[in-house]
Order: structure tokens, then sequence, then C-alpha cells
């Protein structure tokens, strides 16, 4: 009878390791499931981000802080008011983290062709392109805009549009 209990109780103990063994087993591939899953996180962060810069660069342009309005005559999309933006950028403290705080936004007159200068409200509007955060920032996405605004020649007013670019930046953090 002392027998039958040690075989009882063999059989006892390899049920309770191979419990053991496959328990061990899915925490294993329950882990490498997760490390798979997770593995990408920090480029979809980074697509996500490009992303936002692509839809904020094609919305931009017709905000109203860019728009040229009704200020020069017709409702025109894709239209920005040259001197709304460099008016903006006096007063950027304002607006810091309007875009967000890892966000750069850039108007370039890229037709008719000069060299670029950088714009500041003592050479505007001789100047082409108005950096509104000065911040350099590795990622960028653009959108094709005319850039109109205000002229004087002879005493006559006019409306001047030239082809530029919105180009917002973002963060590539990881």
């Amino acid at each position: 009878m002392v027998i039958r209990n040690k075989f009882g109780q063999l059989k006892i103990q390899q049920m309770a390791f191979m419990l053991i063994a496959v328990t061990l087993f899915f925490v294993l591939v329950g882990m490498f499931v997760l490390v798979y899953k997770f593995s990408d996180i920090k480029n979809q962060a980074n697509t996500l981000r490009e992303q936002n810069a692509m839809l904020l660069a094609t919305k931009i342009a017709n905000s109203p802080e860019f728009s040229c309005g009704m200020a020069l005559g017709s409702g025109k999309t894709n239209c920005v008011d040259a001197d709304k933006i460099i008016a903006l950028k006096n007063n950027i403290k304002k607006y810091e983290d309007f875009w967000g705080s890892n966000t750069n936004v850039v108007v370039k007159t890229i037709y008719p062709k000069e060299k670029e200068k950088e714009c500041t409200f003592a050479n505007y509007p001789d100047c082409n392109v108005i950096n509104l955060l000065g911040k350099n920032i590795s990622g960028t996405y653009s959108n094709f805009v005319s850039v109109c605004k205000k002229e004087n020649e002879n005493g006559i007013i006019y409306d001047k549009c030239e082809l530029g670019r919105i180009i917002v930046s973002y963060e590539n953090q990881f």
C-alpha cells in the first residue's frame, strides 16, 4: 500500500510541474505578443505627428489669422494675407501654443523668385519669408497658397498677390 501512495504522489508532482510549465509557456508567448504589438508605437506616434502637420498646413490658409477674407475684395480660398501674418508675428507670444508647442509655421513667397530674406516688422514688405515662431524643427509639410498684401505705388493702393507656400514643421521626437 505504501508503494501505491508514492506513485500517486509522483503523478501529482508531475501534474504540478506540467501546469507550471504550461503557465510559463503562455506567459512567455504573451510577452512576445506584447513586445511585437508595441514595437512600432514610436513610428506610429511620428506618423500621427506628420498627419497632424499635413492637416494643419491644409487648414491654416483658411483660418481667420491667415486668410485674405474680404480684405482683398473677395473671399478667396488658399489665400493668406501677409499683412495679417506680419502683425501676428509681432504678437506671437499670445499664440505660442495655439498650433502646438512643437510646431512652427513659415510662410514663404516662392514666385517671383528672389533671394530669401526673413521678414521683420522693420523690413516688411521687402522680404519673402515670414517665420512665425522662429524654431528649426525637423519634419515639414507644406501647401501652396497665394500670398497677398496691400501695395502702394504712385499713391494708388492695390492688392499684390504672389505664389507662396505655408510650411508647417513638427518635432520628430523619436
